[in-house]
């Protein structure tokens, strides 16, 4: 079994924005497979999907991004799935608009987000995939950018990486995370085609 966890903020006024694109993505590997989230024990919400044959559970936590790790915690210890098999799916600043990274372990990155995870789990080895949202315009606070919504031009962009992402995801189940990592970081950034 392999656990996927896309990191978000939990309510409508969160669904669209920078800061939930981790939701976002599981939300069209649910599509993808016909399974519907439903309430998990562990504060979040769960669906099962099979890819090759591999059962991985979508998880989205409900305690709000920064404690995600109050809920990816006991999640992976109930289901004891060793940390090589959960991937966390979230936003990034530090990456260029539009692009995927996916790696193997590594810090926080100040991802409030993933510093949460590593606190919880104790470890920061375990995969992760990086949706890369961009900097914020001008003087604007990376606080008020992450959890507003994207421009029309930038989610013409972001309906094509969210995408990418999934199919990214469904990759690193199929062929585990070294040979992921090749497709995935090799991948030209999309541009968007109003530019």
């Amino acid at each position: 079994m392999k656990l996927v966890f896309g990191l978000g903020n939990p309510g409508a006024s969160y669904e669209r924005t920078r800061h939930n694109i981790g939701f976002q993505v599981l939300d069209i590997l649910a599509r993808r497979h016909g399974a519907t989230f439903t309430t998990h024990k562990f504060r979040s919400l769960a669906a099962r999907i099979r890819v090759d044959g591999e059962t991985v559970l979508l998880v989205k936590p409900l305690t709000y991004m920064n404690a995600s790790g109050e809920a990816v915690g006991p999640i992976v210890r109930y289901y004891k799935v060793p940390l090589e098999d959960v991937l966390v799916v979230y936003d990034d600043l530090d990456l260029p608009f539009g692009t995927l990274r996916l790696r193997a372990k590594g810090g926080s990155g100040g991802h409030k987000g993933l510093k949460s995870i590593i606190q919880h789990l104790g470890s920061e080895d375990f995969p992760r995939l990086r949706v890369g949202i961009g900097r914020p315009p001008g003087r604007m606070d990376p606080a008020d950018f992450v959890l507003s919504p994207f421009t029309a031009s930038e989610e013409e962009v972001m309906a094509v990486v969210r995408e990418e992402a999934a199919d990214a995801v469904e990759l690193w189940v199929k062929e585990g995370t070294q040979r992921a990592m090749n497709v995935v970081n090799a991948r030209k950034r999309v541009e968007s085609q109003s530019v």
